[in-house]
């Protein structure tokens, strides 16, 4: 199962090469809401793996930014008692945009749709 959240990158962390053939990099977002009245601010820390650890090169401190992932969890015993770990992978990372939905009717000199008029006669 897929989530996303939004917020503002606050931290970027080194790739830790963790064995030969795995490597993580940890990245932080901000996100503050707004909960009756009272402004709540997370610190929400993502975990890339792999060929995902370039992922927030592309991004600076302060940027507003969407961020894909899954949660993980992991359990493993050590001297008889059980742990469990949890991350949030992240595999998609980009930067929000402000929309604005604007009804602008497309111009005659670029459209590829014929005007009514000239639909009834078809070079054919």
């Amino acid at each position: 199962m897929s989530y996303e959240i939004t917020g503002k990158l606050v931290a970027k962390f080194d790739i830790v090469q963790r064995t030969e053939t795995f490597k993580t990099r940890e990245f932080v977002i901000e996100k503050t809401d707004n909960i009756n009245g009272k402004a709540i601010t997370n610190y929400v820390k993502f975990q890339c793996v792999q060929d995902k650890t370039a992922m927030p090169d592309k991004y600076n401190i302060g940027d507003e930014v969407k961020v894909q992932f899954n949660i993980k969890g992991t359990k493993w015993t050590k001297d008889g008692k059980d742990n469990y770990i949890t991350n949030l992978d992240a595999w998609r990372m980009e930067t929000l945009k402000l929309s604005v939905d604007v009804d602008i009717p497309p111009s005659p000199e670029y459209s590829d749709i014929p005007p009514a008029e000239d639909a009834d006669e078809l070079p054919f």
